[in-house]
């Protein structure tokens, strides 16, 4: 129900006069998030953590609530015409904005309730403690935020908050500071070009809010109406760290907290997806197929991209980053399909598509609050995150390795994962789609279906690097070797993440229905595109997928193969013997794999993509130029798109800052000459131009 536009300057809410239960749960989490930010600055530092971190987890509990109502069906609007000058704020809950509050108050809850621990050593100041609760509501803002001035004070106090939050351990780290100044840089420009397309757009209707706005883009030119979409869409594609404007994301979420960079990485960035669909679909009502065929090829490419990078880290934290850049390239992948099929006329593969997208925030954003927690308990227990100085962590943690290996196997698109179940849906929309019309749907979409399914592959390999490398071999350290568990909040923040992942792998029929009332706001001529509670059918086309079948299917093989080789085994009888060592002695933690080494056939592979820098330093003795000393082998695999695109940018930046020291020589004079010469110029043009 759309609110009112004028009128005086109390609040008015419509909403049913029976319990709305939407209204409810956003006021609630907006309540406790006030409160949770009041507590952080009254309270002593004992038990400062635990009040922020249960406050931050019922904030995000009473948003998933909220949003489910909505994606049930209800709704409810607020205008505030006093709070903020001209337009004033307002609010409406709709199915998609539904869908991303309750994934963004679910990622919260594990995120406030880790916390807890995580927080009480070194990141317990009031200024962390106080702007967290914030962040969170301001996430929750976001997708219900219904004119332009609205959203864009949400989406910059979102920005705002978390470059503090990113920047919590500056003084500790050098790395922070820089992390910090890209992630800043980044956000604002990104923030700018939609400010920009919002501007552009508003221009042409008769005032900001989204009603109106959606009225004044079905008479935009053409011309008008793409540069609006470019410029909304690279401010949202930054944000969800789509190539080649993800330079910030692979900096920032391994500098910030743990349970910070969970948050970012797996609510944040969903909200650039959000715009992304918000401006496209609804506002702007589609647009033409090259809209949507340039969604889809950025998409292609970060994921391909993203996980590449992520098979050659060796940085854990950053090896995650990565992996976001991968799984929100192929939401936008599902995304842009979406859009091409629907300007096709295609509603049903339209449907589908959206709906595997969408489905993917909702798993990604499981998955990977699960390996960001599970990372941060790594290295709240040894204080590092490189995966060459780990291994031998299963025996001294070994809820964390259990968490880390569900999270891995949830991310690889294998099932029983949580990623399967969307990526298979993604292949059924785009291989559907090669028989549709046109040259470029018959071009993109079997490049589409390539890259996911290369994409699949990659990801199994980096995350059985990470797991197998990190978790199962033997130490490498001695911080490794001493590690220990995490406290039970830590480990229950985990839980809460592993638990959801856990049922969207068996049960996503769950889910479906509220995902189908979310599509149908971007897409209102669309129907459910999944049926079926235990067996999912897809509706108008060929296609069958039981989840819940399949796991007890591979659960029963394992069980089947295992007792197989226990009885096999016990007919003959045991006896201990030494492993075969090749008469090197015993094995050593040396002669294991690497993360670096696990990585080198596949960087073979795309040498010509990664182009790896290597460096090899031979040291001999002093007496003989034939004895070795010591060989140091040292390869880097830079961003090879941070080389080609920013480094030149930042060069000339630097040398325009050189010239601006040599001009600013702190003479009087000099000043007052550049005024003079600047006003006869203005003169001059305007004598001509006039």
């Amino acid at each position: 129900m759309p609110a009112a536009a004028g009128g005086d300057c109390r609040g008015i809410a419509e909403a049913d006069r029976s319990m709305n239960v939407a209204a409810v749960g956003f006021g609630a989490a907006m309540v406790v998030g006030v409160l949770g930010t009041v507590a952080a600055l009254v309270v002593p530092q004992r038990v400062r953590s635990a009040v922020v971190g249960v406050g931050t987890a019922l904030a995000g509990a009473a948003g998933v609530t909220a949003g489910a109502a909505a994606m049930a069906g209800q709704a409810f609007s607020l205008a505030l015409p006093g709070v903020l000058p001209l337009s004033g704020v307002s609010f409406t809950m709709d199915g998609l904005g539904g869908l991303f509050m309750a994934v963004t108050g679910g990622v919260a809850v594990a995120a406030g309730m880790y916390g807890i621990s995580y927080t009480r050593h070194g990141l317990d100041s009031r200024l962390f403690q106080a702007v967290f609760p914030v962040f969170v509501a301001a996430m929750l803002l976001v997708p219900v935020a219904s004119s332009a001035g609205t959203l864009l004070v949400c989406w910059e106090l979102m920005a705002a908050t978390s470059l503090l939050l990113v920047l919590a351990e500056h003084r500790r780290r050098p790395e922070v500071a820089r992390a910090g100044r890209w992630y800043a840089v980044m956000t604002h420009l990104g923030f700018v070009t939609i400010l920009i397309g919002l501007l552009v757009l508003a221009g042409h209707a008769t005032g900001d809010s989204f009603p109106a706005l959606r009225e004044a883009a079905s008479h935009l030119p053409p011309a008008t109406a793409g540069l609006v979409f470019v410029l909304m869409f690279a401010g949202f594609a930054s944000k969800a760290g789509i190539v080649p404007l993800h330079a910030w994301l692979p900096r920032a979420h391994p500098e910030a907290p743990s349970h910070v960079s969970a948050l970012m990485s797996a609510a944040m960035v969903n909200l650039g997806v959000y715009g992304i669909v918000r401006i496209g679909s609804d506002l702007l009502g589609g647009g033409p197929r090259w809209w949507w065929l340039l969604v889809l090829t950025l998409g292609a490419v970060s994921a391909v991209y993203g996980i590449l990078q992520a098979a050659m880290g060796t940085d854990l934290k950053r090896l995650l980053g990565y992996s976001t850049t991968e799984n929100m390239g192929l939401v936008l992948v599902g995304v842009g399909a979406s859009g091409l099929f629907a300007a096709s006329g295609d509603h049903v593969l339209a449907a589908l598509a959206l709906s595997a997208a969408l489905l993917h925030v909702i798993g990604h954003a499981a998955f990977k609050t699960l390996l960001f927690l599970a990372a941060g308990s790594v290295l709240h227990a040894t204080g590092s995150r490189d995966l060459d100085a780990l291994g031998g962590l299963r025996a001294t943690m070994p809820v964390t390795t259990a968490a880390f290996g569900w999270g891995a196997l949830a991310a690889s698109a294998l099932p029983p994962g949580t990623a399967f179940v969307s990526e298979w849906l993604l292949l059924q929309a785009l291989i559907h789609g090669l028989p549709t019309s046109g040259v470029a749907t018959a071009i993109a979409m079997p490049l589409a279906v390539a890259a996911v399914a290369l994409t699949a592959g990659l990801a199994v390999a980096t995350f059985v690097k990470a797991f197998g490398v990190g978790f199962l071999a033997r130490p490498r350290s001695t911080a490794a070797e001493n590690a220990h568990e995490s406290p039970p909040t830590m480990l229950a923040g985990m839980g809460v993440a592993a638990a959801v992942s856990a049922v969207l792998a068996v049960a996503p029929a769950l889910v479906l229905p509220s995902i189908a009332t979310a599509a149908s706001t971007a897409l209102p001529s669309a129907g459910p595109a999944v049926t079926g509670a235990v067996t999912m059918r897809l509706a108008g086309i060929t296609g069958a997928l039981s989840p819940l079948m399949l796991t007890l299917a591979l659960l029963a093989a394992v069980l089947v193969a295992a007792g197989a080789v226990r009885l096999v085994a016990t007919r003959r009888a045991r006896r201990a013997a030494r492993l075969w060592d090749c008469g090197a002695g015993p094995m050593s933690a040396r002669m294991e794999y690497t993360a670096t080494s696990f990585a080198e056939p596949l960087q073979r592979v795309f040498d010509d993509v990664v182009q790896p820098e290597t460096d090899v330093d031979v040291t001999h003795h002093r007496e003989s130029a034939y004895l070795v000393q010591a060989v140091e082998y040292r390869r880097r695999v830079p961003d090879r798109i941070e080389r080609r695109l920013y480094q030149p940018v930042l060069t000339a930046v630097s040398a325009w800052g050189r010239v601006g020291r040599r001009l600013a020589t702190g003479s009087v004079h000099r000043y007052l000459g550049y005024g003079f010469y600047t006003v006869c110029a203005v003169l001059v043009l305007l004598a001509v131009t006039r």
